[in-house]
């Protein structure tokens, strides 16, 4: 089974589903971890077999906890669609989707957040609508709607407040329509 990553289309408007993320493309996943303020979280991510792998080790240490990926999307029109689905394997811990749309690398993030089981491959919806805006770590009040017809970067965090070590293998993330 391929992994698929994030795969923007124009074409795909009149389509019931999209593929987001697929990792026989080349894409540029960034790591962003809570070294930006001073804490001491590592995280990688690499293709493994048929998936993305973001792993890495949770730190609390210098006020951090948190780890990152993201990618760049170069036309991310999602106006189309309802929402996303999400198929990974985890190890029991909570992770958060996030999307960012606009011009702004450090914008407001859309984000929902997932709970995974212990090495088990499980499929999540996540609805546009229920995903809620934040900025470094809180809500944003009065924030606009997410602008769906253009999605800049998609990625995935971690920061549940357990120090440890973390995988969360990404194999599919899918735009659908209800």
């Amino acid at each position: 089974m391929a992994l698929t990553v994030i795969i923007w289309l124009v074409g795909m408007l009149h389509a019931q589903s999209s593929t987001v993320v697929d990792p026989r493309l080349d894409q540029r996943w960034m790591i962003v971890n809570d070294g930006v303020m001073g804490g001491r979280s590592v995280s990688s991510v690499f293709r493994h077999e048929n998936v993305y792998r973001f792993s890495g080790y949770l730190s609390l240490k210098n006020n951090g906890g948190f780890a990152s990926t993201r990618f760049l999307t170069p036309n991310g029109d999602l106006s189309a669609f309802d929402g996303l689905r999400i198929r990974i394997r985890g190890d029991g811990r909570t992770y958060r989707i996030r999307l960012r749309s606009g011009k702004r690398y450090d914008g407001i993030a859309y984000q929902a957040d997932f709970r995974t089981r212990d090495e088990v491959l499980t499929e999540f919806t996540v609805p546009f609508s229920k995903m809620i805006p934040v900025w470094r770590g809180r809500y944003v009040r009065g924030a606009k709607p997410l602008d769906r017809s253009s999605i800049r970067q998609v990625g995935f965090m971690i920061s549940d407040g357990k120090a440890g070590p973390f995988q969360l293998d990404i194999e599919q993330v899918v735009a659908y329509i209800d």
